[in-house]
């Protein structure tokens, strides 16, 4: 693929698949919401419920992804403000635990630091810390640990994640930041489209970082992702953000296709 062909598979073709497929979605979502009571009364109709709601928020995080491809032609830093890294990572991590134990990986935090503040675009942090926790969470078997550690060396702060999983063949290490543009490459299901990787090491790179990865197959993955570790002196304006989930758990459908159809009852639902 050239680069003419690249340019407009990122920022013309798939923005509008995704844009023709979120309303279809949004009208799923509110007949599945009809059709099924908050509290199923049935085993079964839960468990239908559920295995809706998963592909609803699967279909929703892929849509997403999709509509972030153009960021990938983007080369300009982001604007950023000072956030709290240390209780913004525990309230991140808080979150996603009681959903990867459905998964039956566990998922802790570590760090040396009682607080620490750093200049980020914190909703690309987000979107950043969802895809590698999801990765993470997905490749991990059941009995599995997933580690969310952050760290300073030298001018930087390093953020990982570490993964008890399968770990990815140097051969797949080759292609693992543009796998979306090698069909011939497409791994079936739950790997996905390949643009979670590539748009993480955009918002590393957009915060003046890095983005760096180890693994061994069978031994796990680590992805640290280094950023500068500096702070504004004076508070700086950010751009209006737009943030659409297409459901009322943006937590659940990050990591939608890490988890078991069990995560999706109505007890993790808010719809």
């Amino acid at each position: 693929m050239d680069q003419n062909d690249r340019e407009r598979l990122l920022n013309e073709i798939l923005p509008q698949v995704a844009s023709q497929l979120r309303m279809p979605l949004g009208n799923m979502h509110v007949a599945m919401q009809r059709l099924v009571p908050k509290d199923p009364a049935d085993e079964k109709t839960e468990r239908n419920a559920a295995i809706m709601a998963q592909s609803y928020y699967r279909a929703m995080r892929l849509v997403n992804n999709l509509a972030a491809a153009p960021m990938l032609l983007e080369t300009t830093p982001f604007l950023t403000a000072n956030v709290e890294l240390v209780g913004w990572l525990e309230k991140l991590v808080q979150q996603a635990r009681p959903l990867a134990e459905e998964a039956g990986v566990t998922v802790t935090f570590t760090t040396p630091l009682p607080y620490h503040g750093v200049a980020i675009h914190k909703e690309h942090m987000e979107r950043l810390f969802w895809n590698l926790l999801s990765n993470a969470v997905k490749f991990t078997p059941r009995g599995g640990s997933v580690t969310v550690s952050l760290r300073l060396s030298g001018q930087q702060v390093l953020l990982s994640v570490s993964d008890t999983g399968c770990g990815i063949s140097e051969e797949l290490q080759e292609t693992v930041f543009d796998r979306y543009l090698h069909p011939d490459r497409a791994d079936p299901q739950p790997h996905g489209l390949g643009l979670g990787l590539p748009l993480c090491r955009r918002i590393a790179e957009g915060h003046g970082g890095r983005l760096l990865l180890q693994s061994q197959e069978g031994k796990g993955t680590t992805v640290t992702v280094a950023l500068p570790d500096k702070r504004h002196l004076t508070g700086v304006l950010r751009e209006p953000v737009f943030d659409y989930a297409g459901g009322f758990q943006p937590v659940l459908m990050e990591m939608s296709d890490a988890l078991p159809y069990g995560a999706f009852r109505s007890r993790h639902r808010d719809d």
